[in-house]
């Protein structure tokens, strides 16, 4: 049977961002030009990179880390949102989550530039306060002034809110089915076109392979993973993961191997897994419980990867449902 422009055909779209690559899968019918949608995506992420990064020496945030404390500084309106996100979810998360740590993150490795021994020392001993505690946002001036020298870094939360973005650019083209991704970091529009859930696997926490240790299946939900797996430096032999710990400035020294959450959007999933990896598995599943959120930790004992759950939706075991 020949194909009309009324079928419906599957749509695979990508492309490079924040080192790494976007994702987009949609069904549209046969006749459906995908590149308008293609370049409006692209362009959804070159602004959250461009906004966001701190590998770029002109971007936004780069700017704002430049800038003098208590001089109010323009903040274009996505980076706001995001930054407005952060210190809500620093507060809830009693600093766990702390978008001021980009000192130590340079410092360790995970920026431009390799470890640097005189910039480890400086973030061990500097004096911290929490960016919540530091940053004043006029959200409606679009401002925003340090009240304490900071350097921050997003990290923890920009894939998440550009996977966020990419949803919202699908909507704008009417399409309301789909499954949008940044490096893991997944966020899933509708239904599938047969009226199934979108299937995403949760990987097992491995160094050497990629392997699913779960599946989630989601409709109009989104997930995140942080682990000590994927990213990481050798500093003088060690392996050392890439989530800081904003209260030593340093890499996390002991962590789960994994935490995924499951939040409404991929921005606060991509948050709070990284406050949970901080607050491990005992402080961080009372906090989980006690502000309903879905979380699975991952930990490793000796060969074997034990999980702890938290929240309705992976009570259900290897296969788990979440609709928002």
């Amino acid at each position: 049977m020949s194909k009309t422009s009324s079928d419906r055909g599957r749509r695979a779209l990508s492309g490079p961002t924040m080192g790494t690559r976007w994702s987009a899968l949609f069904h549209t019918i046969s006749a459906f030009d995908p590149a308008p949608v293609r370049s409006a995506l692209q362009a959804a992420v070159d602004e959250v990179d461009e906004q966001m990064s701190g590998w770029k020496p002109d971007s936004d945030l780069m700017r704002l880390n430049a800038g003098p404390v208590g001089r109010w500084m323009a903040v274009p309106e996505q980076l706001m949102k995001v930054l407005g996100l952060s210190l809500e979810i620093g507060r809830a998360s009693a600093g766990a989550f702390d978008i001021g740590m980009g000192d130590a993150v340079g410092a360790w490795g995970f920026g431009p530039s390799g470890a640097d021994r005189a910039l480890i020392r400086e973030a061990l001993e500097a004096p911290r306060q929490a960016a919540h505690e530091v940053l004043e946002l006029n959200v409606e001036g679009g401002e925003m002034r340090k009240r304490a020298p900071i350097v921050l870094d997003l990290n923890g939360i920009a894939k998440g809110h550009g996977a966020d973005r990419l949803a919202e650019t699908l909507r704008g083209f009417g399409i309301v089915s789909g499954l949008v991704g940044i490096d893991g970091e997944m966020r899933a529009l509708g239904l599938r076109p047969d009226g199934e859930p979108w299937m995403i696997a949760v990987e097992k926490p491995d160094f050497a392979s990629r392997a699913p240790h779960s599946m989630l299946a989601l409709q109009d939900a989104a997930v995140a993973t942080s682990g000590d797996y994927r990213h990481w430096v050798d500093v003088a032999g060690r392996r050392l993961s890439h989530t800081m710990d904003p209260r030593r400035g340093t890499p996390l020294a002991t962590s789960p191997a994994s935490v995924t959450v499951v939040a409404r959007t991929c921005a606060e999933a991509d948050a709070w897994a990284t406050a949970l990896m901080v607050l491990g598995p005992g402080e961080g599943e009372r906090l989980a419980r006690r502000l309903r959120l879905d979380v699975l930790f991952l930990m490793r004992e000796g060969e074997t990867v034990r999980s702890r759950a938290v929240g309705a939706l992976f009570a259900d075991g290897p296969c788990s449902q979440a609709a928002f």
